[in-house]
């Protein structure tokens, strides 16, 4: 399927339980996510292909294929990537704005999705 367009620039592909959505994202060349908090949510990235700037409370790193990025819970990070990027995103618990259909892409257990937060 193709991805959801999370934010201009920004292509998101989701799967998510009961406690962790699992994401691969796109960036296109040029793409900018200003600053900003999961004010509930940790989330771990992998780069897997291309390379991106991304700045975590005040520390900027150049980040590339194999890098590894943990953002924890109402931390400020900024990213951009001048040539494109592609990383693995996990995010706990599920935030459900990065959720593109919760029909489609929740497979919920026991606890049916009542752990999620907004953002």
């Amino acid at each position: 399927m193709e991805p959801h367009p999370l934010f201009p620039g920004v292509g998101l592909q989701a799967i998510g339980g009961d406690q962790v959505l699992l994401c691969r994202v796109v960036y296109a060349p040029g793409t900018t996510v200003r600053r900003h908090a999961h004010e509930a949510t940790e989330q771990v990235m992998w780069i897997v292909d291309g390379t991106m700037s991304m700045t975590v409370d005040d520390e900027t790193r150049r980040l590339g294929p194999g890098d590894l990025v943990v953002v924890n819970r109402g931390v400020e990070h900024e990213l951009s990537s001048e040539n494109g990027v592609t990383f693995v995103e996990a995010l706990a618990p599920v935030p459900r704005d990065h959720v593109p259909d919760a029909e489609r892409d929740l497979v919920l257990g026991d606890l049916g999705g009542a752990l999620h937060v907004e953002r």
